[in-house]
């Protein structure tokens, strides 16, 4: 995967080498688009010479309709605009892949958040990475209470309960690195991720927010 351009405060800069990207014969070329903070695929639609432009002048996501055989300004009409945070385009230079904040958070026209969103003719969002796969499941867990899950039963019990098994798995933690064995550091640290995130899902707090500030204070 070859970067064509990547942001660093919010605003698309640097030049695109057009001349590399290999079009069709229809002059398009596929671009898969990514939410760029959970890395979750959100669909996939076709670019132009003149769509990438117009997404490098604006920051903003502009496609190729090949129905409607015209220039399409994602989420101009329903508000769900997508901001451009990266583009690259891969080894062969005919795909390419925008990381982009999707405003709204929806980006398919049927109100998922992913147009990739069926399995078998059932709904089944696509996975992000596996951080936001555990704390969507400990979300559900929250909304859709089980007697016979841990989960539920730590979030029963409240911050008493939550915050204590935090404490202990961060003392845990401290000992295994300590201990300098790899394995268990990687399963103490697990753990530890593990109630972090169920502390979070009790307090309403998303996942993604905390990426958020992650991504700010990488810039």
């Amino acid at each position: 995967m070859t970067e064509i351009i990547d942001t660093a405060n919010g605003a698309l800069a640097g030049a695109i080498p057009l001349d590399e990207v290999r079009f069709n014969d229809q002059g398009l070329v596929p671009a898969i688009t990514q939410d760029y903070l959970d890395g979750t695929v959100l669909m996939l639609a076709w670019m132009n010479r003149d769509a990438i432009e117009k997404t490098l002048a604006t920051g903003d996501a502009w496609y190729w309709s090949r129905s409607r055989q015209e220039l399409w300004h994602k989420g101009a009409t329903s508000g769900h605009l997508q901001r451009v945070k990266g583009i690259r385009y891969d080894c062969d230079s005919d795909a390419i892949l925008l990381t982009i904040e999707q405003v709204g958070d929806v980006a398919c026209h049927t109100g998922q958040r992913s147009c990739f969103h069926q399995i078998d003719g059932k709904i089944s969002p696509p996975p992000g990475d596996m951080l936001s796969q555990v704390f969507e499941v400990i979300c559900d867990r929250r909304d859709n209470p089980s007697p016979n899950s841990y989960t539920c039963q730590l979030l029963a019990g409240g911050d008493n309960k939550i915050l204590k098994k935090v404490g202990e798995e961060t003392a845990e933690v401290v000992m295994a690195f300590k201990d300098d064995q790899a394995d268990e550091i990687a399963g103490e640290v697990a753990d530890l991720f593990y109630h972090v995130l169920v502390a979070l899902a009790a307090h309403d707090v998303d996942l993604k927010a905390v990426y958020g500030k992650l991504e700010s204070r990488r810039r």
